[in-house]
This record gives structure tokens, C-alpha cells and sequence, in this order.
């Protein structure tokens, strides 16, 4: 079956497309990425998407408003990607501005913006959407949703494998190896923390709003990296949380980075815009890097996402995991912007053939459960 995925993260830089093709078994199912497009979000549509995730407040006709910007942009992006509608299913993510995961005595909820039947209609198929909702309701996370699906895409080997996303938020998926003891043991996965969100507020604000992200890394790599201060952080409470975790914008947005900064010109009076770049971008691969000690030692770390272009990041992720190789995901037939697109379809594919789409011990939620809500044309 031919399934259209549509995806666009914390980041908010626009929409990833991928038309792909499944068949046969739901668990470990056949499949071929057809086509790939990126559609970048409008640069004032960005920042308008940025600011509510950190909670900006406004009018219900703005929130509208935004909605159907967000569902237009990801209407292009499927026409691009899939021109002569190929496919017979959607599966659309919708953009992220609000998460809360579980609290003491209260459910999680996590909102992403999207008019579903909207673009069902003008697309003029089906559409599976709201993917979260169904594990929330079930006392889990609602995130992440990858490492169910990267268990059923990437054949396991001959130990643990890693998985990071280096979107605005950087999660992992531990696959447990194809043989031995451990074969048995439950995939894992969690957010680990702040990926390119807290580095491309830096660079909007040490550019005058002239630049979104650090090209490759190239302003962090001419910057000191303040240790001491990195490893102070590491120790602040949601690095220290155990697994299932989640979390967004709303911990690690303009305010967290505020903070950091005035801790950072407290220790270093006289740092350049450089070193605070080459600080948050450390941090990003020390926290991974710490969270990885904690679980079964991996035989390799694949990364994909945005910060994936980051060379600067990588290298900071190659020093700090000794002994690890790291490598991008692309060297498995899939690329840095397509595994979340292909994931969406994948879980809107399960959806049509009942299939569950959660993973208790990654979202702790009560039971797996089939992700989505499906919208029909008219």
C-alpha cells in the first residue's frame, strides 16, 4: 500500500514528506521510500509558530489563523511529494506548540496544530492524524512514537543499536541485538533533551534575527567550550529523570536559554557570541552522551535530523562517545530529513490494518494502542 507520511518537528522549519510503499507483515513489514520533498514554513510563519510554543499568548482567531497556515504549507508538501496521487493513505503529524507530559495525578496532553478533515478533503483521501492522543489518554507520554517504528524498519543487529533524532529535541531509540540474552529485552526510547532549539534561538539572537541556524556548525566550531559549565547542567533535574520522558519548547525555549546565557557570561564575562554556540552545541552531545552510559552499551549511533548537517555536533558526539561508532543514518537507505516522514506513514499504515502503534516501555503508557484519528473526504 502506498502511504503519503507528513511530518514537520520542535524545530517548526517546515514540512518532510515521504511517499513509501509497505507490505506485509505490520510488525516487520516490506518496504521502499518512493519520493521525498521538503517544504520550509514562510520565515514569518516560523517565528509566529516558534513564539507560541513558548507559550505567547493569543486570540482565538489567531490560533485559527495559524492552523490553517500550518495545514496549507503541509498541503503543498504533500502535492509536491505525490503529484500523481499515488497514495492511497495520509498520515499527517501536525506541528507541535504545545506538550505536558504526565503529572502527578493528571494525564498528559500534547496539541498539534493541524485542521485534519480540512486536508483530508483537499487532498481527497484519508487521513490518519492526532497520533498522540490514544497513549496519552492511556496515562503514557504521547512521545516519542519513532522507536516503535524504527524497530519495525531497521533489521536488529548483533548487539544494541542506537537511534538519535537531532531535531529541536534530541531522542533516542534503543534496538535490542537480533541474538543473545538480551534479544528479548523491550526497545527503549526517550527525549533526551534540547537539540537545535536552544543553538538556533542563540544564533537568532546573536545575528540580529538575520540567521535561523548555525550552517554546519561553522560559528560554534571557532568557540570555546565551557565545561564546567556543562557538566553543572547536566545536573539539573529533567537530565537526571529517568525514562519514559518527554518534553519540548515549553522546558527548553527562549526563556531556558536566557537563563543559560547569564550563567554563561557569569563564568566567562568576556565570551563571544562564538562560545556560546560552541557551549549549547557541546551540551547537546554531552547530554546524549550521558544518557547513553546509562543503558546497554550500543554498537554504533546512527543520527539522523536536522543536526545531523551540524559537523560541529557530530564531532562533539564522536569525543564524548569513546568506543562508539557514530555514523548517519543515511547509510541505511534512509535520509537525515525522511526517517520521522516515513515513520508518520508507517504508523497511518498500522492504523488501517489495526495494528498497535505505541510502545509501553518507551511511553509507559497502560497498553500499546493503535495511534490516530482518521479523517475521510467528503
Amino acid at each position: 500500500m502506498k502511504v503519503l507520511g507528513l511530518m514537520s518537528g520542535t524545530s517548526a522549519d517546515g514540512v518532510d514528506a515521504v511517499l513509501a510503499d509497505f507490505r506485509g507483515s505490520p510488525a516487520r513489514p516490506r518496504w521502499r521510500i518512493l519520493a521525498s520533498v521538503q517544504r520550509p514554513y514562510p520565515a514569518e510563519l516560523r517565528s509566529r509558530l516558534i513564539a507560541a510554543g513558548q507559550g505567547a499568548a493569543l486570540p482565538a482567531a489567531a490560533w485559527l489563523e495559524l492552523a490553517e497556515a500550518v495545514t496549507a504549507v503541509q498541503l503543498e508538501a504533500a502535492r509536491l511529494c505525490d503529484p500523481g496521487r499515488a497514495a492511497a493513505l495520509v498520515g499527517c503529524h501536525g506541528q507541535t506548540v504545545w506538550h505536558r507530559p504526565p503529572q502527578q495525578g493528571c494525564l498528559g496532553v500534547s496539541w498539534q496544530l493541524l485542521l485534519g478533515p480540512q486536508l483530508a478533503q483537499q487532498l481527497g483521501r484519508p487521513l490518519i492524524y492526532d497520533f498522540r492522543a490514544a497513549d496519552l489518554a492511556l496515562g503514557g507520554q504521547g512521545a516519542p512514537l519513532v522507536p516503535a517504528t524504527d524497530a519495525a524498519l531497521l533489521r536488529m543487529e548483533g548487539g544494541w543499536r542506537a537511534l538519535l533524532n537531532l531535531g529541536g529535541i534530541a531522542n533516542l531509540t534503543l534496538l535490542p541485538p537480533m541474538r543473545g540474552p538480551e534479544r528479548r529485552q523491550p526497545v527503549r526510547g526517550w527525549d533526551c533533551g534540547p537539540a537545535n532549539t536552544l543553538v538556533d534561538l542563540a544564533v537568532q539572537r546573536y545575528s540580529g534575527g538575520e540567521r535561523s541556524f548555525d550552517a554546519e556548525g561553522g560559528w560554534a566550531a571557532g568557540g570555546r567550550v565551557v565545561e564546567a559549565l556543562i557538566e553543572r547542567w547536566l545536573q539539573e533535574d529533567y537530565f537526571q529523570q529517568p525514562a519514559p520522558k518527554s518534553t519540548g519548547r515549553e522546558l527548553f525555549g527562549l526563556a531556558d536559554l536566557e537563563r543559560r546565557l547569564a550563567q554563561l557570561g557569569e563564568l566567562l564575562p568576556d565570551h563571544a557570541a562564538a562560545d556560546a554556540l560552541a557551549t549549547l552545541t557541546a551540551f547537546t552531545a554531552a547530554v546524549v552522551a550521558q544518557d547513553l552510559r546509562r543503558g546497554p552499551p550500543p554498537l554504533e549511533l546512527l543520527v539522523a535530523g536536522g543536526g545531523a548537517r551540524n559537523a560541529t555536533l557530530l564531532r562533539e558526539l564522536r569525543r564524548r562517545c569513546r568506543g562508539l561508532r557514530v555514523r548517519p543514518l543515511a547509510e541505511l537507505g534512509i535520509e537525515a530529513e525522511q526517517r520521522e516522514a516515513l515513520a508518520f506513514a508507517l504508523l497511518a499504515w498500522w492504523h488501517q490494518r489495526r495494528h498497535p502503534g505505541s510502545l509501553p516501555a518507551v511511553t509507559g503508557a497502560a497498553r500499546p494502542a493503535v495511534l490516530g484519528v482518521r479523517a475521510r473526504a467528503a
